[in-house]
């Protein structure tokens, strides 16, 4: 029996209370793509939580690996190409510039402090994510 289920559960409850946590404790909103781009673009005096929260992100992914209660690890192995998994990290890293932030920011965060700009996004990311599936499953044909 899968207890996947279970896997999700316990895994949207940790990203809660790392979001909340780091909202209660430095008044910041838990948006990777916005987390991360905070050391592409260095601000003083705020590398060291940045660094902190990227790195502890890594390191449970390890941890979950090392105690078998993640996806195996050949889930991780693209079947596409490395350009086109390239190509597609970077439209999401221009999607996340547009929106002025991540679905972690947007979905998790904004939608918890009942944000409307959020809830567009979120609707647009999702609407988009469905479109895009469609297209490329049933309309195109690939895995």
């Amino acid at each position: 029996m899968s207890n996947t289920w279970f896997n999700a559960v316990i895994g949207g409850a940790l990203i809660g209370a790392a979001s909340g946590g780091l909202m209660l404790g430095l008044g910041r909103i838990a948006g990777v793509s916005g987390v991360f781009g905070g050391l592409i673009k260095p601000v003083p005096g705020e590398s060291a939580w940045r660094i902190a929260f990227i790195a502890g992100m890594v390191f449970a992914g390890v941890l979950a690996m090392l105690s078998g209660s993640w996806v195996p690890p050949v889930a991780l192995a693209s079947p596409q190409p490395i350009w086109l998994v390239i190509a597609a990290g970077l439209l999401v890293g221009a999607g996340t510039t547009l929106a002025n932030g991540c679905t972690s920011g947007h979905g998790v965060c904004g939608l918890a402090l009942v944000s409307t700009r959020s809830l567009v996004a979120v609707a647009i990311f999702l609407s988009t994510g469905f479109v895009m599936t469609y297209v490329l499953r049933h309309l195109l044909g690939s895995a």
